[in-house]
């Protein structure tokens, strides 16, 4: 599996050319476009074995700086990363649609917008950063630009014929490594609620941060350390409509602060431990159960085959990977069969796999794929009363935010 300081070293072999910016919060126009706790029982040394995907920056070009105002390119295709299929699928909350194809976020201290251009390619450019060559290495880091997408999707698609098909259709769908902090308190947020609410919480939080600058019309923050988390207080939080969840965010602060190594650094050493262990570790964290731990390991751990399950991945599941299953009761004790089925099927990387298969479940991408593939579940004949509602069940599903919660 590859770890961060893996990527972090392919990285520093760019040629990067430093630029002078500006350290003032960035202005409101953006740029003008040129283009306008799982459990595996299964070995997993014999499934694990296969081929480490290429990283996609290695004997790619030197990136090059355009003058103000341009966009950037990764000199990736779409195949790599495709921003619609990336930011508004239920990975992160802190990013915003700030033009047509254009997604704008902070990493770490620096306010960053990605633009989909006309030729397939992604476009970056930096709105506020003190340092441009360390802004570049953190939006690649972010980007997870380490693995290539295109080639571990070759080797699902090889095991899968269904995600060879879907795969035609949704491609780009990466998974990013978000700093680890920001990505626990998101889905804690999370936990049984809507993407509305989950989204008015996070920029609550955000806001108490350094703040970068507008662009699209949002205003946009460093995410606060955790000394200034703590800071707020539990009537704060359900008052800003936190509800139960307020409490649950300041004991998880009060325990990161009780960390000998402090609570940056215990999150980081997460990533070099093994899933179950990394899992255990984030569910003694107040309000994090086996999914949302789940969910942060696959989207800031390095855990790539971790598999957050709920009712929505359990359907999945059950109709395509483990059918014998089907018509039975979801329960707890049951994720763990789940999780062993992705990564049976698709190795170390399944998390990755998962992330596309639940994105292709999503309302806003059935209404753009073909017929067949929304006819499937329908057609399927049902054993019991208790298959048809969860069939039913399975076609009522209304917005991704239900997908990542608890």
């Amino acid at each position: 599996m590859l770890q961060s300081n893996q990527s972090v070293a392919s990285l520093t072999k760019l040629r990067i050319m430093k630029r002078k910016t500006s350290s003032q919060p960035a202005s409101s126009t953006p740029p003008s476009s040129p283009h306008q706790s799982p459990h595996f029982p299964v070995k997993l040394n014999s499934i694990f074995a296969s081929k480490k995907p290429k990283n996609i920056l290695k004997n790619s070009p030197a990136i090059t700086t355009k003058a103000s105002g341009e966009w950037v390119p990764l000199s990736i295709g779409k195949s790599e990363l495709y921003l619609p299929l990336t930011f508004p699928t239920g990975q992160t909350f802190r990013w915003k649609e700030t033009g047509p194809l254009q997604y704008t976020g902070v990493i770490g201290p620096h306010l960053v917008s990605l633009k989909q251009l006309e030729n397939g390619d992604v476009g970056y450019h930096f709105h506020h950063t003190e340092c441009e060559e360390s802004a570049r290495l953190a939006l690649f880091d972010f980007l997870n630009l380490g693995i290539s997408l295109s080639e571990i999707w070759e080797e699902f698609k090889v095991s899968d014929l269904r995600f060879c098909e879907l795969a035609s259709y949704l491609e780009g769908a990466r998974v990013l490594r978000q700093d680890p902090l920001e990505c626990l308190i998101q889905f804690i947020c999370s936990s049984n609620n809507n993407i509305g609410r989950i989204t008015k919480m996070v920029n609550f939080l955000s806001s108490l941060g350094k703040y970068l600058g507008n662009v699209g019309g949002y205003d946009f923050h460093q995410f606060p350390e955790i000394n200034r988390l703590a800071m707020v207080s539990e009537t704060e939080l359900r008052e800003a409509g936190f509800g139960y969840r307020a409490k649950y965010i300041i004991g998880t602060v009060e325990a990161l602060q009780s960390k000998p190594s402090g609570g940056l650094q215990w999150l980081a050493a997460l990533r070099k431990l093994n899933l179950e262990e990394a899992v255990d570790a984030l569910a003694s964290l107040p309000g994090v159960g086996p999914k949302v731990a789940a969910c942060i390991a696959l989207f800031s751990l390095d855990q790539h085959h971790a598999i957050p399950v709920d009712t929505h991945v359990w359907q999945i599941a059950t109709q395509y990977l483990i059918p014998e299953l089907s018509g039975t009761r979801f329960t707890p004790k049951l994720c763990s069969r789940v999780a062993d089925a992705f990564v049976c099927k698709y190795g170390k990387y399944a998390g990755w796999a998962q992330t596309l298969l639940f994105i292709a479940e999503l309302p806003s991408q059935k209404a753009i794929l073909p017929s067949r593939f929304c006819d499937a579940e329908k057609v399927k004949p049902a054993k019991s009363k208790e298959r048809k509602k969860g069939a039913h069940n399975a076609r009522s599903r209304s917005n991704v935010a239900t997908a990542r919660q608890e």
